[in-house]
């Protein structure tokens, strides 16, 4: 599954060109979804390709390279670009370890799905340090409400790349 030697799977110009390929489409299912992607509730579409992690760990620097450079569109500025791009990061990684020798396809998307959700809590907390109102009810809101939107993307992408992964291979 993820045999290959380089630290994030890219070790050729047909990886590199898969990774470019997966940012590229973040990026595009992000702004096509704009008007859902971002803000305190949010769907974005896009999460969905998170689930790609757990086929091969080429997709951790690729999605997350494709949330950097969508959430330069980001009302919250600046900070989205580090929070929102480490929260990203702290979960690609954490799937693609957790799931790395999961047998099981469906197991390492449901465990993909719950662990971006959990981890929506990072954003939660971005959410409610840039609010102008009481913190911890904009968190608790601001959680339940991003985590809802996550597990709906990410069970959509998960649902989607099941299939995809029976006609091809997602993890070579």
């Amino acid at each position: 599954m993820n045999s290959k030697t380089g630290l994030f799977g890219i070790d050729s110009l047909l990886d590199l060109t898969k990774a470019a390929v997966v940012a590229a489409l973040y990026i595009v299912i992000t702004m096509v979804f704009a008007a859902f992607s971002f803000g305190p509730v949010q769907l974005r579409f896009s999460e969905g390709l998170n689930n790609l992690a757990a086929f091969n760990k080429r997709y951790v620097l690729a999605v997350t390279l494709g949330c950097f450079v969508s959430n330069m569109m980001s009302s919250l500025g600046p900070i989205d670009l580090v929070v929102g791009t480490a929260e990203t990061l702290i979960a690609l990684v954490t799937i693609s370890l957790v799931t790395r020798n999961m047998k099981s396809v469906i197991a390492r998307l449901a465990a993909s799905v719950l662990i971006a959700t959990f981890y929506m809590f990072i954003i939660a907390f971005e959410i409610a340090y840039v609010g102008n109102a009481a913190f911890w009810p904009t968190f608790w809101g601001a959680y339940l409400t991003t985590a809802i939107g996550e597990f709906l993307a990410m069970t959509l992408g998960a649902v989607v790349l099941y299939f995809v992964n029976l006609r091809f291979d997602l993890s070579k």
